[in-house]
């Protein structure tokens, strides 16, 4: 079959891979009707030192059950599924915690033995406790909001969860990107009536305000900060969601952050360490956060999806075939494409 693969920075390649097939007793094999790329696929596409063998990527898919082991109860071939960007048991006690990041026989996509999701078809370790059946069609019109399932928008619900965002709390939304989008639809769907979207990109804030942000502020650094406290009366948002994972977006948080309010970040964060000094301490910010544990999550917000309510699949702008994958990557590195969905 055809899979991408990354070889170092800016070397995506589309190449031959064998087959998936049944390994263990508890993996199903899914052909991918859709997969995509994701923001976090391109730090390694930026950073990453150049090898002779390429690396498999991507982590976002959805498909058809092709195949299953013997251990594999209610799923069976023809079902159309989504996978969340971990795959996990959904037992263990993690998974009961609902921390499926954690969980204590789950794993990553394309790590080791593990296909990556973009390709034309996955090996699912623990597929009874990862893949979630989805009541649609191969051709279904709503197969792009049922994509982002499988990361974007439980990464910006889990943002806006942890915050604590509620209809009694102000929102600041840090970053304009496909996480930051989500996570402003995730904050108007749990009641938010203010949110403050901060980016720069007119079709990416303009899609912004039609998901909920009822203000936009282009301005960055200390302007922006002043920007936003004067949209909110001088005292910043009760929580801010930060989206993007640069240290200057973690500073602004903390600058526009009401006190007693809470930061959450899932941008994956390319700094190591954080400046939560005194003068932070003394106006009692909560910083929380982390990678999302997006199958804690589907099931939640899958009838919105499914009823038209929300649509999580407006974040994607440009559709490729498989074998275009490169051309998607230096696209969404370029600024020129927001998300983009590759299909086998």
């Amino acid at each position: 079959m055809r899979a991408t693969l990354i070889y170092g920075a800016g070397d995506i390649r589309v190449e031959n891979v064998p087959d998936p097939v049944i390994h263990e007793g508890t993996d199903a094999v899914v052909r991918v009707l859709r997969s995509c790329i994701c923001g976090s696929d391109l730090w390694p596409y930026g950073a990453k030192p150049a090898e002779d063998q390429g690396d498999r990527i991507g982590h976002e898919f959805l498909g058809v059950v092709e195949d299953v082991g013997r251990e594999v109860a209610g799923l069976r071939r023809g079902d159309v599924v989504v996978a969340p960007f971990v795959w996990a048991d959904n037992t263990c006690d993690f998974c009961r915690e609902g921390l499926h990041t954690s969980c204590r026989h789950g794993g990553f996509w394309g790590a080791g033995d593990v296909d990556g999701g973009q390709g034309e078809a996955v090996r699912v370790p623990q597929a009874e406790g990862t893949l979630v059946k989805l009541a649609v069609g191969e051709d279904s019109a709503l197969l792009p909001s049922l994509l982002t399932l499988s990361d974007v928008f439980p990464t910006g619900h889990h943002c806006a969860v942890t915050a604590g965002v509620n209809e009694r709390t102000t929102v600041t939304v840090i970053g304009d990107g496909a996480v930051g989008l989500s996570a402003v639809l995730a904050a108007k769907r749990l009641g938010a009536e203010q949110i403050v979207l901060m980016g720069r990109h007119k079709a990416r804030t303009d899609l912004g305000r039609e998901f909920g942000a009822t203000d936009v502020v282009a301005e960055r650094g200390e302007e922006g900060v002043e920007r936003v406290r004067e949209l909110t009366g001088g005292d910043g948002t009760h929580t801010v969601l930060e989206c993007v994972g640069l240290e200057p977006a973690l500073d602004t948080a903390f600058g526009v952050v009401r006190s007693g309010g809470t930061v959450s970040r899932v941008g994956a964060p390319q700094y190591p360490t954080v400046k939560m000094d005194f003068p932070l301490f003394l106006r009692n910010i909560t910083l929380t956060g982390g990678v999302a544990p997006a199958r804690a999550y589907i099931e939640e917000l899958l009838p919105d999806v499914l009823e038209g309510r929300v649509r999580p699949g407006r974040v994607f702008d440009r559709t490729l075939p498989l074998e275009q994958a490169p051309d998607g990557y230096r696209a969404m590195a370029d600024r020129e494409a927001l998300k983009v969905i590759l299909q086998p």
